[in-house]
């Protein structure tokens, strides 16, 4: 059987398989979500995008240190989560951009230029916390079942990769990545990522605070220019509103929640300021 016509059959099977028992129940809302690929072959998936999405991203800042503080916050947070059994890996990338990035399967990366604008631990907890919703409620497996069409041919070979009967290198990885960085996630998918961040930041021991003041800080980026970080969210305005709202009812009692200024400003932003950008970004 030659790889297409093994990756045609995967396709058949996992539609056949979508159309009996294609849901899964989103830890994060209850409810059931159409979805076309199962946990392995998600799991499967990021790791192999993994090494694509870094390298679409300017590469992984090369420190040690700055990268062991933001895995070991992400860490907290992924203990807290609805899939605490999952392997989790924060890692910061070189790209200017102000953004963040779930990849399928437990990746999570954040850019040098939405390090550059935070203050605080909280603050950058905040952002992975989000992340992580995302990951949890497996968004991205999600987005990519809602575009069946779209997606067959890739998501078949992709399955037929992750269950050992396809030569990866045959799949193309890259394609797989350029691919993730067109999806979009719902603006109802974002509202949730953002409640149930909010839950685990403050599950991990971090002030709520966090949210709302990174909330403030993009919005007053995009005053400057657009950030694609805030692109599919709900408007700011009303993102900032319901946070405040939730806090207020859920997480009145922020004492001894921590907020970090100081080792955020030693570990990340001294690192930062001496540390060279890179000379061009490279397009994902």
């Amino acid at each position: 059987m030659t790889p297409w016509t093994r990756a045609i059959w995967v396709l058949g099977a996992v539609t056949s398989a979508l159309v009996i028992s294609g849901c899964a129940v989103n830890p994060l809302t209850g409810e059931e979500e159409p979805m076309f690929m199962s946990v392995q072959e998600e799991l499967a998936l990021g790791r192999q995008m993994a090494p694509e999405v870094e390298r679409a991203l300017q590469g992984v800042i090369p420190n040690e240190a700055l990268q062991r503080y933001v895995d070991r916050i992400g860490q907290r947070i992924a203990r807290v989560c609805h899939r605490p059994d999952w392997e989790y890996r924060y890692r910061v990338v070189e790209d200017p951009m102000i953004n963040a990035f779930a990849v399928p399967g437990g990746h999570v990366y954040v850019t040098r230029g939405i390090l550059e604008k935070l203050t605080s631990e909280a603050q950058l907890a905040s952002i992975l916390a989000h992340e992580t919703a995302h990951i949890v409620a497996r968004d991205s497996a999600a987005s990519m079942s809602k575009q069946q069409l779209m997606q067959a041919g890739l998501l078949a070979a992709a399955a037929a990769a992750a269950a050992g009967r396809a030569d990866p290198r045959a799949i193309g990885a890259v394609q797989l990545t350029e691919h993730f960085f067109l999806l979009q996630y719902s603006r109802e998918d974002e509202a949730e990522a953002d409640f149930g961040g909010l839950d685990y930041m403050v599950g991990a021991g971090y002030s709520p605070h966090g949210m709302t003041e990174t909330m403030q800080i993009l919005m007053d980026e995009a005053k400057i220019r657009p950030i694609e970080f805030l692109s599919t969210h709900p408007s700011p305005e009303n993102r900032l509103r319901y946070l405040r709202e939730t806090i207020a009812y859920k997480h009145p009692d922020t004492q001894g929640l921590k907020v970090g200024k100081e080792e955020y400003q030693t570990t990340v932003l001294d690192f930062l300021k001496t540390h060279p950008k890179p000379r061009k970004r490279r397009e994902p």
